[in-house]
């Protein structure tokens, strides 16, 4: 779950890049919010997720990750899509942002959930794994 989530979390980095080119190429910048989403809820949260995943497999492969991995990135596509739309004018499109930014949300407050419940100390299994290679 870990290295999925490393690997979408860079296809959102090249996403945010681009977007961030666009924007200046084309002097569009009423976009800087969907720019900023993009960068921040895609690439940087769901890196630090990933890491926290592969540094800790019990959360990784835990239902609350496996559906936080999927709300999320359900979740901030629509969010972000339905933000394109809004900003450009599009005020029906302000419920899909609701829908898509409810679902993130869901997804951020599982993963807390899920790294409270499941993200402990090692020191103990480093203890009894030293004691075990020292014989």
């Amino acid at each position: 779950m870990g290295a999925k989530l490393i690997k979408i979390a860079s296809v959102y980095f090249v996403v945010g890049v681009f977007f961030g080119m666009f924007m200046s190429i084309t002097h569009q910048f009423q976009f800087a919010s969907v720019h900023a989403h993009i960068n921040l809820v895609g690439w940087v949260s769901l890196a630090l997720a990933g890491f926290v995943y592969h540094v800790f497999p019990k959360a990784a492969s835990s239902l609350l990750g496996k559906i936080h991995f999927w709300l999320h990135n359900i979740g901030l596509p629509i969010m972000m899509i339905g933000l394109i739309f809004l900003l450009s004018g599009m005020q029906a499109a302000e419920p899909v942002v609701a829908v898509g930014g409810s679902l993130t949300a869901l997804a951020v407050v599982l993963f807390t959930i899920n790294v409270l419940k499941n993200v402990s100390e090692a020191k103990d299994q480093s203890i009894t794994h030293n004691k075990t290679t020292s014989l």
